[in-house]
């Protein structure tokens, strides 16, 4: 089931935002990846372009509601001005 959702969707997602008049310039990826509990981690690492950031692991019961939720944070962070 995950390589047909992953066939439509991606597997992962990197966004930046940037703005020099503010110093402003971040990163936000995001990443599934299947765990051994026959379920689908979102992996999401934020921060300053140029450091390691942070890293926040959700767990989801299966790869559909994985992909739905790395689809509403990718489409909240570019209303935010993340491109």
């Amino acid at each position: 089931m995950m390589n047909e959702q992953l066939s439509m969707f991606p597997a992962s997602v990197l966004i930046h935002r940037v703005d020099p008049a503010r110093n402003m310039r971040r990163f936000y990826r995001m990443q599934l990846q299947p765990n051994l509990f026959s379920g689908c981690t979102l992996v999401r690492e934020w921060g300053r372009i140029g450091t390691t950031g942070q890293c926040r692991n959700d767990l989801y019961a299966d790869e559909g509601r994985a992909v739905s939720a790395m689809i509403a944070l990718s489409k909240q962070k570019r209303q935010r001005g993340y491109c």
